[in-house]
């Protein structure tokens, strides 16, 4: 294997989420070294992840289907609408295994920074969902950064015009910490999100 394919292939693995050029690096050697165990089934994954993968043309969801299986779930009440940032927000959500709405995914938030602004989001099917009059509250779980902030406060502000309730998750404590590890803004939205005890 040519040198410059190993630094090409690190190059887009660095990419990723949580990747750096040194472990991007070794990942490419560890696959390299085992082609039979790992990059074989790892190159047909990525294929099939390619072609089978879509979004939701309702949420946007992730799925194999053009309608994802939250969305198609009868169960699911369909008057809570959950709006998260990206899809692995919505699989948290999940994992908690308490809300039972369906959701809608922005595709991240408002940053300058990263260059994202409104049309960038996935807002105008927000909008037409809401038109049809089924949905009764809509909540923001957008993160707790600034950017995810300026985000909530734009779509609050945007679906005053429909006949929703607008709510925020609450922010504060994570439960099983101390407050000596705790940085000053959580401490601070802690006391002003404060509820009866």
């Amino acid at each position: 294997m040519q040198k410059n394919l190993i630094e090409n292939l690190s190059k887009i693995i660095s990419k990723l989420p949580g990747m750096g050029p040194r472990i991007a690096k070794r990942i490419v050697l560890h696959l390299a070294g085992n082609k039979e165990k790992i990059l074989l089934p790892l190159i047909e994954n990525l294929r099939l992840l390619n072609e089978k993968i879509h979004n939701c043309e309702i949420c946007g969801n992730l799925d194999e289907g053009r309608v994802c299986a939250i969305c198609l779930n009868q169960k699911r009440d369909e008057s809570l609408i959950c709006v998260v940032e990206e899809v692995a927000d919505l699989w948290a959500v999940e994992r908690a295994e308490n809300y039972r709405g369906k959701y809608h995914v922005l595709g991240g938030n408002l940053s300058a920074i990263s260059g994202k602004t409104i049309e960038d989001l996935n807002l105008n099917s927000l909008y037409s969902r809401l038109r049809k009059g089924e949905v009764k509250e809509v909540i923001i779980a957008t993160s707790a950064t600034i950017d995810g902030q300026t985000t909530a406060h734009f779509i609050a502000e945007n679906l005053k015009d429909f006949d929703v309730r607008v709510t925020r998750l609450a922010y504060g404590i994570p439960v099983g910490s101390e407050l000596d590890y705790l940085d000053e803004g959580t401490i601070a939205i802690a006391f002003k999100t404060r509820s009866e005890f």
